[in-house]
């Protein structure tokens, strides 16, 4: 004895495969699929980015043993770390100074000396700090060193290579024409290190105050109908050849 399906049956199971099919579709149009494509290289300057970070800058004074004092060479150093400080340091001037050294005595009269510029440089009081150490090697001659921190631009590190430059199983990049991991890091490097102001990579600076004088005198021509431009009546004394003209 055989059995037959209601046809209700038969229509809610078909309703049921179309509401599934089209949910399907609908999933399908919502995801987007990444397009990658060879010609199309990877940004260096996403890979090797410059960073703003806080690092220390920092001189060396050397002194004899038998000598307290600065050198001319070393005042003018010293004077002007104390001038760059006013304009980029974001702390304390920390003077590391050796102790129970041949040149101890030497080295203590030499930082009343470094004090002292410091503070005629526009360095105050209160931003000098001393640390006092015992080197490790007694062969080396102890210095000062005198260090403060600053902000600054940074890139790398450099000299990274993680694969092959050749045709390789294990080098996708290869296959598809993408530049090699250290592409470019050397320019980065190089361009952080140039930067005087760090500030200048996130916004631009302000513009400076218009000169008036010279402003003037060009509307004045402006209005005349006059040329704008300036003469040097002194330019061509300097050239030895009238080619060109």
């Amino acid at each position: 004895m055989t059995s037959k399906k209601p046809e209700h049956c038969i229509g809610a199971l078909r309703l049921l495969g179309v509401m599934l099919g089209l949910s399907a579709a609908l999933v399908a149009c919502t995801q987007t699929a990444e397009v990658v494509t060879a010609s199309v290289p990877d940004d260096y300057r996403q890979r090797h980015p410059i960073a703003i970070t806080e690092a220390n800058r920092s001189i060396v004074v050397f002194v004899g043993h038998a000598r307290g004092g600065l050198s001319a060479p070393q005042r003018t150093d010293i004077m002007g770390l104390a001038q760059v400080w006013v304009r980029e340091g974001t702390g304390a001037i920390v003077a590391d100074v050796p102790v129970d050294t041949a040149n101890a005595r030497a080295a203590a009269a030499s930082f009343r000396e470094i004090q002292s510029v410091l503070m005629a440089g526009g360095v105050p009081s209160r931003a000098i700090t001393v640390r006092h150490y015992r080197p490790d090697d007694p062969r080396t001659l102890p210095t000062i060193k005198l260090s403060y921190p600053k902000i600054s631009a940074v890139a790398g590190p450099c000299g990274l290579w993680p694969e092959d430059l050749g045709p390789n199983i294990d080098n996708s990049g290869y296959n598809e024409n993408r530049p090699y991991h250290n592409f470019g890091c050397a320019t980065q490097r190089n361009l952080a290190a140039m930067i005087d102001n760090p500030a200048d990579l996130e916004q631009p600076r302000p513009e400076a105050p218009a000169y008036t004088a010279r402003r003037s005198i060009a509307f004045d021509k402006y209005r005349k109908g006059t040329s704008t431009a300036t003469a040097y009546p002194e330019a061509d004394k300097a050239k030895l050849s009238d080619t060109g003209k």
